[in-house]
């Protein structure tokens, strides 16, 4: 009784403040078996007024497709598959269930911490939480970390970098960032531990005795904070540019690699909106500043979910990179490693080969660079919670993600350029 009173209080408090709500959305699953269905499903994707959220887009014949559906859009869509005979099922049977049970954790979760020890890492947290442990972590380790300021996003708010450094200016760094994609809590809850877990790793302390290393915890502040406010599954930037219809940029299409090619979008409305031009999005522009400023970044990984991949460039052409040989037997040990913890299995490959077309893509941008260690993650899991991961899962995640990244700095590490 008491927990549908506080669900019940929950519902009337976002009616009462403008928070979007998901009360009857379904996440459905499609996997087309031939062109055909692939086809009906991307017939859906233009189909604007049933405002579909595909969480994993089409990719081609037996790849799942995950979509979350509003209520008043289910019974169109579901008609239009079965018409079309294409099978789906339910992944998700009301998604407003699972993101009232994430914010019934939520409250249960603080007071904020007086220290690192005390942190709650196995929990979700604000930006500004995740700002006040930032604060905390340079405090108690001063001669270690360092926090940087590298730029402000589109509503002015901060967008802070770790610099884990044992001394010397401009010595070859490894860049990590988590949240690009605001909806994607895990990746900031495993940013948040990762930064904590360099007390106690040695390979990490080896790599920090001729490298930095890079932090960015929250990469898409705005986004974030919109996610925690307003509307849980909010994915871009909150930009608006001018005579656009709806707000936001997918920051992950907005880099100089092949912008404005397949795989991203030219509408404002969409969820892969690749914005006016390439590095309109201060969250983006901010990196690449940083990135040619500091000149020495040897590695660079970015963290996303969901569905257990590790990926390196292309995404916007079919041409194999250079390094692809070397990359993808990295790749491969660095999965080894993930899966020795808890069994978790990813697929590993270049962005183009494994899943879709991207163009405008953080790590086909910073390859070209001259970045030759650049991979992507999608962390847990593979749909049955998807961007709604519980809590309990943060912990095991970071775990798991943490031993592959720890096989791609100590590589970068043995192997300068």
């Amino acid at each position: 009784m008491r927990a549908l009173l506080l669900l019940a209080a929950l519902a009337a408090a976002a009616a009462a403040t403008g928070v979007e709500t998901f009360v009857g959305h379904q996440v459905l699953r499609v996997v087309p078996g031939s062109a055909a269905e692939l086809r009906s499903l991307r017939e859906l994707q233009e189909l604007e007024h049933l405002q579909l959220d595909f969480w994993l887009l089409p990719r081609g014949p037996g790849a799942p497709v995950d979509v979350r559906v509003p209520f008043a859009s289910l019974q169109p869509v579901k008609a239009h598959l079965e018409a079309r005979g294409v099978p789906y099922s339910i992944m998700i049977e009301d998604v407003q269930a699972l993101v009232d049970r994430e914010q019934m954790q939520a409250t249960r979760r603080r007071l904020l911490p007086t220290s690192t020890t005390t942190f709650n890492y196995a929990a979700y947290h604000t930006l500004d939480e995740i700002y006040a442990f930032m604060d905390l972590l340079v405090a108690e380790n001063p001669s270690l970390v360092s926090k940087l300021e590298i730029g402000r996003s589109t509503e002015g708010r901060p967008i802070y970098v770790l610099k884990f450094s044992k001394g010397g200016t401009k010595r070859p760094a490894i860049w990590i960032d988590t949240g690009i994609h605001s909806r994607e809590w895990v990746t900031q809850a495993s940013g948040v531990w990762f930064a904590k877990t360099h007390e106690s790793d040695e390979v990490l302390a080896s790599v920090l005795d001729k490298m930095d290393i890079f932090l960015e915890i929250v990469t898409n502040p705005d986004g974030f904070v919109f996610t925690h406010t307003k509307n849980r599954m909010w994915r871009k930037t909150r930009s608006s540019h001018s005579g656009a219809l709806c707000v936001g940029v997918d920051p992950n299409r907005n880099w100089d690699a092949g912008f404005g090619g397949s795989g991203s979008s030219g509408n404002p409305c969409s969820e892969t909106y690749r914005g006016p031009y390439a590095n309109s999005e201060p969250e983006v522009k901010a990196i690449v500043d940083f990135v040619k400023e500091h000149g020495n970044i040897k590695a660079f990984v970015s963290i996303h979910s969901y569905s257990q991949l590790l990926l390196y460039p292309y995404g916007y052409t079919t041409t194999p990179v250079p390094d692809r040989e070397e990359l993808h037997q990295v790749a491969e040990k660095a999965v080894a490693a993930l899966s020795s913890a808890y069994g978790t299995k990813f697929k590993y490959g270049s962005i183009i080969t494994t899943i879709y077309q991207a163009s405008g893509g953080t790590i086909d941008w910073t390859y070209n660079q001259g970045i030759k260690y650049s991979f992507t993650f999608e962390l847990r899991d593979t749909g049955r919670y998807g961007f709604l991961l519980p809590a309990s899962q943060i912990l095991p995640t970071a775990q798991e993600t943490w031993l592959a990244l720890r096989v791609i700095m100590q590589h970068a590490h043995d192997h300068p350029y």
